[in-house]
């Protein structure tokens, strides 16, 4: 079975690819095929230096494609990430700004633009946005989140079950409809969609005993003092630390709850010896902590090496079917994780690892091999780039842009240099305050408007956002720029003004320019309060 990550490459320079020889055109157009997972953090992919796993087949795509080294998300949190990637248009236009809301399908999606220029497509996996899918010919889908394990899908036909484990059961529906379903006179358009790594992380049944012999090694700032640096108080708020939040069902404690007979007995014979032996060990303190460690890490490991053993069924079909010159492969993931930076798990924050995302391309006769792309682009871009490579317009409410440039090794001018984010799910489970921000290539700037808080971050000497420079005056022509910045992204995006606060916030600086800023400082001391 195949799991595929769609992720978008980015450099400062590559080389460029020969004049293309296989690239479609407007009568010939390339097969898509859009490998997307869930919480999968590019730093758990070897291609991306990831010191705690390897993943051969995701490695292959970097290989013989492109990888992004500054692939972001513009909301951190799954239904608003996959509602982007439709549209082409942040959250506050497509209507999905957090996990609680129905996606209105009959806006323009890349799907139904592809559609009617003679695509066929189908969506395989999860879709997670609570109305059913439009502008596929073809689709199966998770109803909801989806279990690991014999999971119901949701078709135009009913409900159907499946008994076995769901990153496989994904994978034969995509090589299923690849190999059966599909006109092969048409081109395809397919979103290989999977659950995994998603929270509960638990493994398949070949994986249940992977890592068990090893340690992997313990993130830096596991045991990160949320106190110390000048940080905002939303990190004292969070509900997402490995020590205080994981539950018995997170870490394996007990078994799923909707495992047959079988699975559960072989369940039993992974876990319950390493269980027995943690409740005689009495752990305490950090000792504890690294234990709980081990165990997500382990399970989080396993469930990302069945999609990348998926992704190697995906990628032989192609080979062998004669396919893979002619299709055109975005792996990527919804966004980031934390696998124990900072002490936590899942993602919503601005901070980097849940920030990034993964994005690998291979486009036979156009990218070239082993290339990387350090571009800032984000998952708002993926719609137009997907229009773009079947040579179909994208409607100008699309807010993105296309990839197709940077992926034929070209260096736009006029490239942005600055991404914007907004995370809204607040109040909600794992309590991360909202929050708005920019990131340049250098600095990053977060604005927590319910607070009244923001914190600045100097990536190149502080890459793990430990130290908030905010009010460190040796940084106020910074602040000022990256205000200035901010406020020309939220016209650019039409982004209204939520709260009262932010209005207050940022008034002063409408209409003002970087420069005039630079040497303000009693305008920066009337912002900050």
């Amino acid at each position: 079975m195949t799991v595929l990550l769609a992720t978008t490459v980015a450099s400062c320079a590559h080389e460029k690819p020969n004049d293309p020889t296989t690239e479609g055109t407007s009568e010939n157009p390339p097969n898509i095929l859009f490998v997307f997972t869930d919480d999968h953090a590019s730093h758990a992919i070897s291609a991306y230096g990831s010191v705690i796993n390897t993943t051969p087949n995701l490695d292959r795509l970097a290989n013989e494609g492109m990888l992004f080294r500054n692939a972001f998300v513009t909301n951190s949190i799954c239904a608003p990430s996959r509602a982007v990637i439709l549209t082409g248009k942040h959250s506050h236009l497509n209507g999905i700004i957090d996990n609680r809301l129905e996606f209105d399908g009959s806006q323009p999606t890349f799907p139904k633009l592809l559609q009617a220029a003679s695509y066929e497509t189908a969506i395989i996996g999860k879709w997670h946005l609570k109305s059913a899918p439009t502008g596929f010919d073809y689709w199966r889908v998770l109803r909801g989140q989806g279990p690991y394990y014999n999971p119901l899908f949701l078709t135009p036909e009913g409900e159907v079950n499946y008994t076995g484990y769901t990153t496989e059961i994904i994978t034969d529906l995509a090589l299923g409809w690849l190999q059966n379903e599909r006109d092969p006179e048409r081109p395809f358009m397919l979103m290989y969609q999977h659950k995994a790594p998603h929270r509960r992380w638990e493994p398949g049944p070949d994986y249940l005993a992977m890592y068990d012999d090893i340690e992997i090694p313990t993130p830096a700032t596991l045991f990160d003092d949320h106190t110390a640096g000048n940080r905002t108080s939303a990190r004292l708020q969070q509900d997402m630390s490995i020590e205080i939040t994981m539950d018995e069902i997170d870490l394996k404690l007990v078994p799923p709850r909707n495992l047959t007979d079988d699975q559960l007995e072989v369940w039993n014979s992974a876990y319950e010896p390493k269980n027995e032996a943690f409740r005689e060990a009495t752990l305490e303190g950090n000792d504890l902590v690294d234990w709980k460690y081990q165990r997500y890490i382990k399970d989080y490991l396993r469930a990302v090496a069945a999609v990348d053993d998926q992704l190697g069924r995906v990628l032989s079909y192609l080979d062998e079917s004669g396919l893979s010159e002619s299709t055109v492969i975005v792996y990527s993931s919804d966004q980031g994780f934390f696998l124990g930076d900072h002490g936590w798990f899942d993602k919503r924050w601005m901070y980097e690892e849940s920030f990034r995302t993964p994005l690998l391309v291979r486009w036979p006769g156009v990218i070239a091999p082993a290339t990387s792309d350090a571009h800032l682009v984000q998952n708002l871009d993926f719609a137009q780039t997907f229009l773009d490579i079947a040579n179909v317009d994208a409607p100008t409410e699309m807010q993105g842009r296309s990839l197709v440039p940077l992926l034929r090794g070209e260096d736009p001018a006029n490239w942005r240099t600055s991404v914007y984010y907004h995370y809204y799910e607040y109040p909600a489970v794992h309590s991360v305050q909202r929050h708005y921000g920019v990131r340049t290539e250098r600095h990053k700037l977060i604005h927590y408007y319910n607070l009244g808080e923001w914190e600045l971050f100097d990536l190149e000497t502080d890459p793990d956002e430990l130290t908030n420079l905010y009010n460190n005056l040796a940084y106020a022509n910074i602040v000022a720029d990256l205000k200035a910045e901010l406020i020309r992204l939220r016209q650019l995006y039409a982004v209204p003004e939520v709260d009262p606060d932010t209005e207050a916030e940022l008034k002063p600086l409408q209409g003002s320019s970087g420069n005039n800023l630079r040497g303000s400082l009693q305008a920066l001391s009337e912002l900050r309060n």
